[in-house]
């Protein structure tokens, strides 16, 4: 063998069999190594899915399946009552109780004869015996206990698929519709404990801002309640010394270690007076309640209390969502700064006033401690203008209707006719115009989106006496500015 045929013989050794002879062992390994790596991949997926369904019935998980949301169905309310006053607050409980739509029971302390118009009234029920509880308190007084186990006993009837019982008094309103936008942002499966403070600084000094005030409302959580219910009593024995229901309530939520979730819809309304300043500036959030009816002025003049209330339901079935919210606007040609809270006022003044003095509450109340007033709420507000041309001129809410073929509601705003101080500015009169016209297209999501105030634009009016206004919301760019 020559020498390349030996080169030849050991690089043949070396290079092994000929590529051809693997060709059909090939295809078989490819075939394993796809087919492992496809059933990866779908067992990974099937675990993540399952994984990502579990994670739905998380506590924290919202809920985002329309037929599972919180209606009026699941709500209770517990309403405190005493059967001295009750042929009189009762009024108050019509204007917003609805029997074939809502669940509810009125407390009282002793029993009543029944009237004709019960029927249109939750059912009364007598409050269990408290003698056994201690109450030292001499500035109060011991019906407070029987208050505070209002939401316990409402517990114990055992009424079916309840997410949240609501307590409130007997000269609360609410506005169910709103109640329910609010209570839809929270998980009704959690301890929540919901409501707002007092309007007076020393109220909240003296009770405690982590207190929610029972008059303008709170709502407590189904397993809240049940939690409280199984200790409650105990509870109530380490605090006679305290004054009322809220407090120990609050107290009791305190050893429970669940915070008060604050929403300032709910009104407790500890104030005395004219309502004006307050409803005309309301916060940008739901309108939920109200309170001490019978301690403040009729919220619209000329008329007894209910009526007024009356009155404001006809907003409130239109766009509840919208009720009270203000917008601020300008009518630039004649230098006015115009106020629209709608449902219930319109304001004009004279000159430029900037959306944030308008957004303050104007001082037209007092204070629950009237040696304190307006140094003692806890929020902001402005004094009433002492230039008599800066006097506003009101326009109470006085009707308004649907319009199908505009799609919008028009609502209209009568001069409230009171004596106006000379002013020598030169520029328009306000009073000059009778009625004020307000356009609004009804927005049921208006919170479902970020807070904002709805804008408004003055338009050009073909009535003499009258101005038109639109309301709605802010286009794009669109500011509150002159």
């Amino acid at each position: 063998m020559g020498e390349k045929e030996t080169e030849k013989a050991i690089w043949e050794q070396m290079r092994g069999p000929p590529i051809a002879s693997h060709h059909p062992t090939i295809p078989k390994i490819l075939l394993l190594l796809i087919l492992f790596v496809s059933l990866t991949y779908v067992v990974y997926t099937l675990k993540l899915v399952s994984t990502s369904r579990a994670c739905n019935h998380l506590p924290f998980a919202t809920q985002t399946d329309p037929e599972d949301r919180t209606a009026l169905r699941h709500v209770v309310f517990g309403i405190a009552a005493s059967a001295k006053l009750w042929n009189q607050r009762k009024n108050y409980i019509k204007l917003w109780y609805r029997p074939r739509e809502m669940r509810g029971v009125v407390w009282l302390d002793q029993n009543i004869t029944p009237e004709p118009d019960e029927d249109s009234l939750p059912p009364v029920r007598i409050s269990g015996d408290t003698a056994r509880f201690k109450y030292t308190n001499r500035q109060g007084h011991r019906s407070a206990i029987r208050i505070s186990r209002i939401v316990s006993e409402t517990l114990r009837l055992g009424l079916k698929d309840v997410r949240w019982f609501v307590m409130g008094d007997d000269d609360t309103v609410f506005v169910t519709e709103n109640l329910i936008r609010v209570l839809r942002k929270y998980d009704h499966n959690q301890f929540y404990y919901i409501g707002s403070l007092s309007e007076s600084h020393l109220q909240n000094i003296f009770f405690s801002y982590n207190m929610a005030y029972g008059g303008g409302g709170f709502a407590i959580s189904y397993p809240l309640a049940k939690a409280l219910y199984k200790m409650q009593d105990r509870c109530i024995q380490r605090y006679p010394a305290l004054y009322g229901s809220d407090d120990r309530m609050q107290a009791c939520m305190a050893e429970l270690g669940v915070p008060l979730t604050k929403e300032i819809g709910f009104h407790q309304y500890d104030v005395y007076g004219n309502l004006l300043g307050l409803l005309a500036s309301h916060p940008v959030t739901p309108l939920v309640s109200l309170h001490h009816l019978d301690v403040v002025e009729p919220i619209f003049p000329n008329m007894s209390r209910v009526q007024a209330l009356e009155r404001l339901t006809i907003p409130m079935k239109l766009d509840s969502a919208g009720l009270m919210q203000q917008s601020i606007c300008y009518d630039t040609s004649k230098s006015w700064t115009v106020s629209v809270s709608w449902g219930f006022a319109v304001q004009i003044f004279r000159g430029v006033f900037s959306p944030r003095e308008m957004e303050m509450p104007s001082r037209t109340f007092l204070n629950w401690y009237r040696r304190a007033d307006y140094t003692a709420y806890a929020f902001n507000t402005r004094p009433v203008s002492r230039n008599p041309c800066q006097k506003p001129f009101v326009f109470y809410f006085s009707k308004a209707k649907y319009n199908s073929t505009m799609h919008q509601i028009v609502s209209e705003y009568e001069r409230h006719r009171v004596p106006h101080p000379d002013c020598r500015w030169k520029m328009a009169n306000p009073a000059a115009l009778d009625k004020v016209e307000v356009y609004k297209k009804p927005d049921p999501h208006l919170w479902d989106r970020a807070p904002r105030r709805n804008c408004c634009r003055v338009n050009k009016s073909r009535e003499k006496g009258t101005m038109v206004i639109h309301v709605g919301m802010c286009s794009e760019g669109e500011v509150s500015e002159t």
